[in-house]
């Protein structure tokens, strides 16, 4: 079977039975990923931390409570794969370092990454977080997080490049209140059209 033949669920399934990092990986493989093809949001992280690993549950921590308050939306919204696609940069959790989680293992998105955003042909936003998933996404030179996401205009309305919504980036939260009063309102109204517009389609399905 070549992948143009085989169904999405079973490229899904084909990742999450990945272990092409397996020997880098101090708790083993575990993908964590969420994706349907009808999906109008696609979420792009760095890669899985410890409590995600061990649940399955893509931003189940912190991290993901902030990251759902900047798009206005609940875990019920947030977890549903007919409205959200999430693909880390990296689908495993790689471990952690002297300065916290280790970087995305580099095997992971070339071995699945083109393969899997040509199937979501339903995406219409993408949120690009922190400086792996800008480095992949915003197809220029590389900038630091803070000139992209200060450049997020550039983009506008079909990608958003975001710092990083851990607590590690309060600082820089303090320090750029222009993100959270000017970018976090139109990232809310933008996600409200596209989940409405979902919603309209699937109840004429």
């Amino acid at each position: 079977m070549t992948s143009t033949d085989e169904s999405f669920s079973e490229l899904l399934a084909r990742v999450r039975q990945c272990t092409i990092c397996e020997a880098y990986l101090p708790e083993g493989p575990r993908p964590v990923v969420q994706a349907s093809v009808t999906a109008p949001i696609l979420v792009v992280g760095q890669a899985p931390g410890i409590r995600v690993h061990r649940t399955g549950l893509p931003f189940n921590d912190p991290s993901g409570d902030r990251l759902r308050q900047w798009m206005g939306i609940d875990r019920q919204t947030f977890y549903d794969e007919q409205k959200l696609a999430i693909l880390p940069m990296g689908f495993c959790y790689p471990g952690t370092g002297r300065n916290g989680d280790l970087p995305p293992r580099p095997e992971c998105a070339p071995a699945w990454r083109d393969l899997l955003l040509s199937r979501l042909t339903g995406v219409r936003l993408t949120l690009a977080i922190g400086a792996y998933a800008h480095a992949w996404h915003l197809g220029s030179p590389k900038r630091s997080v803070t000139e992209a996401v200060a450049q997020w205009r550039d983009y506008w309305p079909d990608l958003v490049p975001l710092p990083h919504p851990s607590g590690r980036n309060n600082l820089w939260l303090r320090r750029n209140p222009w993100f959270e009063e000017q970018v976090v309102p139109q990232l809310q109204a933008r996600v409200a059209d596209l989940l409405a517009d979902r919603a309209g389609a699937a109840r004429q399905d």
